[in-house]
């Protein structure tokens, strides 16, 4: 009869280890090792082919997430929103990229470590509420960007990696700006 209640301990313990598993667990630690690049999916009918590409340089829409706090990234590593990363459909991860608000010139350098965004239009990167704040967007929802892979100092990086946003970037002149809001535009943004 004293075997049950040690059996019932037992028991306990193993349901209280596998909802620790469901509730997130097991994540990742944030590296930039190994760098994944993932097989091609489909979402909603549309298919991805994730590949390098160390000339991406697009102009289209951003918009922000951060309510999945504590999910996995598609890298495996936990989604904190207030870092400053991002998510985007083919790049490797984690890739860094300069991210530009077209509507101020303000440039940030984000960490890509996540998949999306899963919409048709021309929105090609969500950032953490982190990273929209930062860029001052995060009041618009959805804004017009330029995002181009970047190779930052490995002090950036590690800044990135520990949640903290890298140096800050000088705005982009009003000149260049204006350059490539005409260039959204004329790609029928």
């Amino acid at each position: 009869m004293r075997m049950w209640p040690k059996a019932r301990s037992w028991g306990a313990a193993l349901i209280l280890l596998m909802l620790a598993a469901c509730s997130g667990g097991n994540f990742r630690p944030v590296s930039d090792t190994p760098v994944r690049i993932g097989a091609p999916y489909s979402v909603r009918g549309t298919t991805f082919v994730p590949a390098p590409d160390p000339s991406y340089d697009m102009l289209g829409y951003a918009s922000w997430y951060g309510a999945e706090s504590g999910r996995h990234t598609a890298n495996g590593e936990r989604f904190r929103p207030d870092w400053i990363t991002a998510a985007h459909t083919t790049l490797p991860l984690p890739t860094y990229v300069e991210v530009t608000s077209l509507a101020t010139g303000r440039r940030i350098i984000v960490r890509v470590n996540d998949r999306g965004p899963f919409v048709r239009g021309p929105r090609i990167i969500d950032l953490s509420r982190g990273a929209a704040t930062q860029l001052g967007i995060k009041g618009m929802g959805v804004a017009a960007v330029r995002v181009r892979r970047v190779e930052p100092s490995e002090r950036d990086r590690a800044r990135l990696r520990r949640g903290k946003p890298a140096r800050e970037l000088a705005p982009v002149s009003q000149s260049a700006l204006q350059n490539l809001r005409q260039q959204l535009k004329t790609a029928g943004y």
